[in-house]
């Protein structure tokens, strides 16, 4: 009869077993992995077809859903960083694709819009998008659609009240 830990087999005596993760089972690892997979699947889209990375196509997608929104807004809606959020508006701005301009009620904060020339780019990109997205549910029947968007609502509310 052999003990544990002796020859290489089992924990050392006096050691606790070593924990492992499967991280094929751990829900947020899944999710991120399947969110970058799906935002850089869907990135190839806009960075071949209009020159857009992905913040600046957030910053897009948000100023279409919104009229007017402050770069700090942006990165709340986003949860991406400031300097990141700065780099894509900058580039969009000098694209001609958004305007900036000083807010009327606070002035440390600039208003951005979408311009002509941005709203007419988004009415090209914004039905691919669809169209791709549409793709990569087809998979799914639409009653598994619409529990896949209730399920992420409650766990986003749920990580709200975790704080």
């Amino acid at each position: 009869m052999k003990r544990e830990g002796a020859q290489g087999e089992g924990p050392a005596l006096g050691q606790p077993a070593k924990q492992e993760l499967d991280l094929n089972q751990f829900l947020p690892y899944r999710l991120n992995s399947l969110a970058d997979r799906i935002s850089q699947a869907l990135a190839q889209l806009y960075e071949e077809r209009y020159q857009l990375n992905i913040a600046q196509w957030r910053v897009l997608a948000w100023l279409s859903h919104c009229d007017e929104l402050s770069a700090k807004q942006i990165c709340e809606a986003t949860r991406m960083d400031k300097a990141r959020v700065s780099r894509a508006v900058q580039a969009l701005e000098e694209r001609g694709l958004i305007s900036r301009r000083p807010s009327p009620r606070d002035q440390r904060l600039h208003e951005l819009r979408l311009t002509e020339p941005g709203q007419a780019l988004l009415a090209e990109l914004l039905p691919e998008a669809q169209a791709w997205e549409a793709e990569l549910v087809a998979t799914l029947t639409a009653g598994e659609y619409r529990d896949l968007l209730n399920i992420m609502r409650k766990l986003e509310r749920q990580l709200e009240r975790l704080g």
